[in-house]
């Protein structure tokens, strides 16, 4: 889901050791994407075994949740399930986006315009059914949990936060706010390196965690208002939300209507922009489907199950996925079974 209200939320930054032996659960969808559209070559070309399957999601998922879990996070993952219906639009304006990009590669391609290339080929990704099988046979065969949502991830992953069973949603959207997620944790499933905006050589890139209850204060708003400010602003649920309002004017109108939702909208002119009403956007925000149909349990490691994966069947350095799968054993053993599972 998309809405942009970091202009106006208030994230601080969290140390990796605060968030020791802390149970995450991670937006898988969200994070797939991004090793996709960032784990590429630098002509843009995503990274492939010899048979032309693509691991760049793999190869983001296994290293980069290595990592995390050497550091004593204890993670799981929740994907998505059936996709609303007031989706589908949103989906729409996705694939052409994707298909414009397309074709902006094709002519950076022709012109052998290498920075172009990787540009637009990452605004290509596609998230298939296969890549989506193998990652949840990795995370298995990782020992962590598969959490399958009937509907939206970020909504399931935050009904489990809201309810005390993890410290927070590993994610780079803001959206899990929005369906009650106590907090996010941003930051983490990225490179800590990245190239500076206009300027020369590159920036740290630290986790930072934003706190529901601490935004809702800020700005004086009730869970019902963010939803709304949200749907202001736009969500995949009515994508592009009302021309001309941000979330500093959508805040404007919460403060001078509060909970006169009806007043709101009719000054903003939802109708205008929008065949249905907004109370079906915001009741679909409210009670999207969750399930408790789900278990947490952390395994160990699965060292075969990892090799016959990553090394056999996708051609991974078999030096780079053994020393790391040494690395985090070193480290439950130092700890202690008991503390990490």
């Amino acid at each position: 889901m998309g809405t942009n209200l970091t202009p106006i939320l208030k994230s601080k930054e969290i140390s990796l050791e605060k968030l020791k032996n802390k149970r995450l659960i991670i937006d898988a969808y969200n994070t797939l994407y991004q090793y996709l559209s960032s784990i590429r070559q630098r002509d843009g070309t995503l990274l492939m075994n010899s048979k032309g399957n693509v691991t760049s999601h793999l190869s983001g998922l296994y290293f980069r949740t290595i990592n995390m879990m050497k550091k004593g996070m204890k993670i799981a993952f929740c994907f998505d399930g059936e996709s609303p219906e007031l989706k589908k639009e949103e989906k729409k304006k996705r694939k052409k986006r994707k298909e414009k990009a397309k074709e902006k590669y094709e002519k950076a391609k022709a012109e052998h315009d290498i920075f172009a290339m990787r540009k637009y080929a990452a605004r290509t990704s596609k998230l298939t059914y296969q890549m989506v099988a193998e990652s949840k046979e990795l995370i298995s065969a990782m020992g962590l949990p598969v959490v399958q949502a009937p509907s939206e991830a970020e909504a399931q992953a935050a009904y489990m936060v809201s309810r005390g069973e993890f410290f927070g949603i590993i994610t780079q959207d803001t959206d899990a706010l929005l369906f009650g997620s106590t907090r996010i944790v941003k930051n983490l499933t990225i490179s800590r390196k990245r190239k500076k905006r206009n300027a020369m050589g590159y920036e740290t890139i630290n986790p930072e965690i934003i706190e529901l209850s601490e935004n809702l204060n800020q700005l004086g708003l009730d869970q019902d208002q963010l939803i709304v400010l949200s749907m202001l602003v736009g969500t995949d649920f009515n994508p592009g939300g009302i021309k001309g309002i941000g979330p500093k004017t959508g805040l404007k109108l919460l403060k001078k209507y509060n909970k006169d939702f009806e007043k709101i909208f009719k000054e903003s002119e939802w109708d205008k922009f929008f065949e249905y009403s907004w109370k079906k956007v915001f009741d679909l925000i409210k009670n999207m489907p969750v399930t408790d149909d789900y278990s947490l349990e952390w395994k160990n490691i699965d060292k075969q199950k990892i090799i016959e994966i990553l090394i056999k069947k996708n051609e991974f350095s078999e030096k780079r996925v053994l020393n790391q799968i040494k690395k985090l054993v070193k480290k439950q053993k130092q700890k202690g079974l008991n503390e990490w599972f």
